[in-house]
């Protein structure tokens, strides 16, 4: 049994029980069971379920909002208002990708043979979702697997499976056929048995680059596909033509949102040295502007780190840090696990707090002198995921951004996402797509059919055609 606990309050919310490794392999059984008839389901049926979903979980708003607060400690405005649409908006583009997964007509290829390409599912998904984005993500691993005509099991992370457990739930009332989707609880030996269960013919996975690391070696047995999404170090990079008052509002907010516990968070901030004082200041008044606080207060702009444990973590990097500490870097003195925004400066480019992931509330800046330099110290980290180009100069930054090593680049904006554009990185970040109709290709394969329809000929001897 897992107890929850409120990251805003430190008091215990709920339980949930956790599943053992008989559990998995039960659930992958009745996965693979469901999958033997959802895989010849029509595109229109995939759609039509998806879409009944999204209107479920539309109506379902005030739980899915309470459940997410109460577990990741997130600002009840930012969910109801932002995330809980977004996830809604991403089923039903997924309902309609499901009818726009067409492979190729590839026509004669060989005299007197005609070849088609299709893609087909894969089978039985094995997802692990983050704890950062609990509802969201789950919808990111399972829309596109269903719409493509697989059967998934996913294991939420440990402190915040109640959102997923009442999608499942909100399924099964869509009509979902038993076993479609399926929920199991725990920590990393339940996802280890979930990634090498032999009946799991794939494993997607949001979190860590530890994480995925780690999954890569449980599936290898197996042969399984892997996608992985996983951790970022995004650099901002602020050329001398940059409006600072609009960088300042964009690089705070990316470094900020969901209390910087987001792999493709500002994290980094490369200034052009004749500007770097002046954005400094611009960077230190609209990191003071954001407002730590109760998760169900419209005054709140960020909530709590996600455990203490999380809180100490974040606090470490920042202890450790060279450089000087602007703004912050101290816990807050209040119940929950509050961290205040925290802004760093001239820190080495080698030292942890520049390389390492920190997931939170925590900016680093760091002058640079040309073009060259700020997109060497930009691809000078493990990760690529995200990254943003602030500049007047349009030709500039398309410049730049054709050279960052990167799964995404914003110029003058830091964060927006849409449902019709993939998300992913390189590198450490991982490889695979999330959203998009990139996403629904990822959980299917294409299968290529050959016809003959020459007329027969004799033939002395066997010959390829």
């Amino acid at each position: 049994m897992t107890i929850l606990i409120n990251p805003a309050t430190g008091e215990p919310v709920d339980e949930v029980p956790d599943s053992t490794p008989t559990d998995v392999a039960a659930a992958v059984r009745a996965g693979r069971d469901a999958f033997t008839h959802w895989r010849d389901t029509t595109p229109a049926d995939r759609a039509r379920l998806l879409l009944r979903l999204a209107d479920l979980v539309e109506a379902d708003a005030e739980e899915l909002t309470r459940l997410e607060v109460e577990e990741t400690g997130k600002p009840a405005a930012v969910f109801r208002d932002g995330e809980l649409p977004f996830a809604i908006d991403n089923l039903r583009f997924f309902a309609g990708a499901a009818r726009s997964l067409d492979g190729t007509g590839a026509g004669v290829l060989s005299s007197g043979y005609t070849s088609a390409l299709i893609r087909r599912p894969i089978g039985v998904i094995g997802s692990i979702a983050p704890w950062n984005f609990p509802f969201i993500m789950a919808v990111w691993k399972i829309g596109p697997a269903i719409a493509a005509g697989n059967a998934v099991v996913i294991k939420p992370a440990p402190a915040t499976p109640r959102s997923t457990l009442r999608l499942a739930a909100l399924m099964a009332e869509a009509g979902a056929p038993d076993g479609l989707l399926q929920v199991v609880t725990g920590g990393a030996g339940i996802g280890q048995a979930l990634v090498t269960d032999p009946g799991v013919d794939m494993v997607g996975v949001t979190g860590s680059t530890a994480t995925g690391r780690a999954v890569m070696r449980g599936a290898v047995d197996g042969l399984k596909r892997v996608h992985l999404e996983l951790g970022g170090k995004a650099p901002a990079l602020v050329f001398d033509d940059a409006s600072l008052a609009d960088m300042a509002f964009g690089v705070t907010m990316g470094a900020t949102y969901n209390t910087g516990q987001d792999c493709t968070a500002a994290t980094r901030v490369y200034i052009a040295r004749s500007r770097y004082d002046e954005a400094l200041e611009a960077l230190h008044a609209a990191m003071e502007q954001v407002r730590p606080g109760d998760p169900w207060s419209d005054e709140t702009d960020i909530g709590p780190l996600i455990s203490a444990a999380h809180r100490d973590r974040v606090h470490g990097f920042v202890t450790r840090a060279s450089g000087r500490v602007l703004l912050g870097g101290k816990p807050i003195d209040a119940p929950g696990f509050y961290y205040p925004p925290t802004l760093i400066a001239d820190a080495d480019q080698a030292s942890e707090i520049v390389q390492g992931e920190i997931f939170g509330p925590v900016l680093v800046a760091l002058p640079f002198d040309s073009e060259e330099e700020a997109v060497r110290l930009a691809n000078d980290t493990p990760y690529g995921l995200a990254s943003s180009i602030w500049s007047a100069d349009v030709a500039r930054a398309l410049r730049v951004a054709h050279q960052l090593d990167v799964g995404v680049t914003w110029i003058n904006d830091h964060l927006p996402i849409a449902s019709e554009a993939p998300h992913g990185g390189v590198k450490g970040s991982g490889f695979g797509k999330d959203m998009s109709q990139e996403a629904v290709q990822e959980y299917s394969v294409v299968r290529h059919l050959m016809i003959k329809h020459a007329a027969p000929e004799a033939r002395d001897s066997f010959r390829p055609a």
